[in-house]
């Protein structure tokens, strides 16, 4: 009689938990572990993924994976996560690349939409983009760099890949001051650093996580960061308004996202957890030391951005000729 009686107690829990569960998916959630595609080894998007992944871990007692798979522009881990069950356990670390540039620049094979295929969760981080140039050109200010480019007519620069930050950066500064300056892709950031070092590009611009070592070191030249104002993350660098080229304002940008028709529960779930991660003193600080301000915000302000950085920088890379390769 004990056992049976224990039984259809455990029963009974057991179809409340269900209920309950059915009610709110996140009442359980989670309970296995979570994947974020963290968008490439070494780059900030993966460092991003890979910080916030280990505070979840310690919060929940559940493992999260980071995975650094990488491809065309960042699209093909943005497309795994999009064609993957809309439970929270698949998410992505998007940035311009795969959310924005390749609307255009893959537009005929593109197997996602950045806006329709997504559910948002929360912006994770905001920093600029570096003006740096090779510390033998004989130039002090961006103005002076303006005018050296002008004069000799055939200096390079090197980005991450066609329809990056970095690359986008160069050519709204083409277009604002009219400098003739030829893009060279490279295949990552890091990449387009060592061939400034080496003398093979004159010109990049890169976030400062990828320039910390190299400017410290005086082996590059850093003239500008992308924004009106200076960059709490770098001080010492005057803004681009401070600079003479006000109009090169480019934000380096990362957000979580989880596929379309993740329930609400979740995705309000995830963006509690992780904004709180984000609001903390200590991520704060470490974040700025990497060149990157924690901005924890709504899904919707997430995908309020993604919108308006779609509409800005479109027009821009159709009036570049931006390709794919």
């Amino acid at each position: 009689m004990r056992t049976l009686l224990l039984a259809a107690a455990l029963a009974l829990v057991a179809s409340f938990t269900t209920a309950a569960q059915a009610q709110d998916p996140a009442a359980g959630f989670p309970s296995k572990s979570i994947r974020i595609y963290g968008q490439g080894t070494g780059s900030t998007a993966d460092y991003l993924s890979r910080y916030v992944g280990q505070k979840l871990t310690e919060r929940w007692g559940q493992p999260v994976i980071v995975d650094s798979a990488a491809g065309a522009g960042g699209t093909i881990p943005t497309n795994a996560v999009a064609k993957s069950p809309p439970d929270g356990y698949n998410l992505v670390m998007g940035h311009i690349g795969p959310m924005v540039s390749a609307v255009t620049l893959y537009a005929r094979s593109l197997q996602y939409d950045p806006v329709k295929d997504f559910e948002p969760v929360t912006m994770v981080g905001q920093g600029v983009v570096v003006l740096v140039v090779n510390p033998g050109m004989p130039v002090s200010t961006a103005q002076e760099f303006v005018a050296y480019a002008k004069q000799k007519g055939d200096l390079a620069y090197s980005s991450a890949g066609n329809g990056s930050t970095s690359h986008l950066t160069g050519e709204l500064l083409k277009r604002i001051t009219g400098v003739p300056l030829q893009h060279i892709p490279y295949k990552s950031a890091g990449n387009a650093l060592t061939a400034m070092l080496t003398g093979e590009v004159q010109v990049s611009f890169l976030s400062p996580l990828t320039a910390y070592a190299q400017l410290k070191a005086g082996k590059v030249k850093a003239l500008a960061v992308s924004s009106a104002a200076r960059f709490a993350g770098a001080p010492e660098i005057p803004s681009a308004a401070e600079a003479g080229i006000p109009g090169m304002d480019v934000r380096l940008w990362f957000g979580l996202f989880a596929p379309a028709k993740t329930p609400k529960a979740i995705v309000t779930k995830l963006n509690r957890e992780i904004g709180e991660i984000l609001r903390n003193p200590e991520t704060q600080e470490t974040f700025l030391k990497q060149g990157i301000a924690s901005t924890p915000g709504t899904p919707e302000e997430l995908g309020d951005w993604v919108k308006t950085e779609l509409a800005r920088w479109t027009p821009v890379i159709q009036a570049a000729g931006i390709k794919a390769d």
